[in-house]
């Protein structure tokens, strides 16, 4: 088939370019270049910024797709500026979407692709609502051929899985454990996520692509293993070889002592526990499996950081406000 992306060097997109760039479809990354030295041979490349319409219109003159897929659309009007790119221009649009739409905090713990979108907490999840509500009003009032695909926590070789992070990425997270420093855990550990190596995905998504089944529809991708948080951090100190010093603290005394967006990223998602059914999509990918437990993606992700020091990004503000907030807690404990 012939295949255009949006993006398609990031964390989720980067596994399905390699998974079609092998199947030998005739793939096309439209992007502004910055990780295209990564790409598989063979894979093309139309470089722009796609929020020039102008530019991009004029690069895609001529051209048609059996697919589009989106991964770089955060709000309505970058999907009206794709709605008017390649409304005559593909078969179908793959849009991503995230499983933090889901409605917080949720009323039962097993999510399908029928659980309410509803987030109060997370702007980002919001924005997500209202891209996905905009895209099925197209599909209903024009034709456009919409196919949604919410995934969760979705890594890959260049970063742990983790809930509690500064901006800076995992590295330094892992690097307190590989000191023996406390790392902060929000709550107490035990509620139930779901992480899902990037490769896994691609195996579900690449299977709806061409799909017509598919089309008009929303599919959420995850791996089916439910592990808590005490099992994704003790799994990181297992890879290094080390003993985990968790600390914990709730989610609710996160947001209130930090200047990160914990409110979103934790009251809004991570601090819930989820086990997400795949019926839906596993009905139209028979074949999907995700196979990397999260124990063997993060013992993979974990040596592949450490044997590149270029994904070792150091973040001094996160590590100092850690060290921040555990002396003012154990301060707190000692009535100071």
């Amino acid at each position: 088939m012939k295949i255009l992306f949006i993006g398609g060097t990031g964390t989720i997109s980067m596994a399905i370019t390699r998974l079609l760039a092998k199947q030998g479809h005739d793939l096309y990354l439209l992007n502004r270049g910055n990780r295209n030295d990564e790409i598989p041979s063979g894979v093309k490349t139309i470089i722009t910024d796609i929020s020039n319409e102008e530019e991009t219109a004029k690069k895609l003159e001529g051209m048609t797709f059996d697919c589009v897929g989106e991964f770089i659309g955060f709000v309505p009007e970058q999907l009206m500026r794709d709605f008017r790119l390649f409304k005559d221009k593909t078969r179908q649009f793959i849009y991503i979407s995230s499983a933090s739409a889901y409605q917080k905090p949720p009323k039962g713990y097993m999510i399908t692709e029928e659980t309410p979108l509803e987030n109060p907490y997370w702007e980002y999840s919001r924005n997500k609502i209202a891209c996905e509500k905009l895209l099925m009003d197209l599909y209903r009032s024009e034709g456009f051929p919409v196919t949604i695909v919410r995934p969760s926590h979705t890594y890959d070789e260049r970063s742990v899985p983790l809930g509690v992070q500064g901006n800076g990425g995992s590295w330094q997270v892992v690097k307190r454990i590989k000191e023996g420093k406390p790392v902060i855990i929000h709550g107490d550990g035990t509620s139930l996520w779901t992480i899902t190596h990037n490769s896994d995905f691609a195996k579900a998504y690449v299977g709806l692509i061409g799909n017509p089944k598919a089309i008009g529809e929303a599919f959420q991708i995850t791996a089916d293993e439910s592990v808590s948080w005490n099992e994704i951090y003790g799994a990181i100190a297992e890879a290094l070889g080390v003993e985990l010093k968790p600390y914990y603290v709730s989610s609710r005394t996160l947001v209130d002592m930090s200047s990160y967006d914990f409110l979103g990223s934790l009251i809004g998602d991570k601090s819930n526990s989820v086990v997400f059914d795949n019926s839906k999509v596993k009905a139209l990918v028979p074949d999907f499996c995700a196979e990397i437990s999260a124990r063997e993606g993060i013992k993979m992700t974990v040596k592949n950081v450490l044997a590149h020091p270029e994904l070792q990004n150091e973040d001094k503000e996160f590590d100092e406000w850690c060290d921040r907030v555990i002396s003012t807690l154990e301060n707190a404990k000692k009535g100071f």
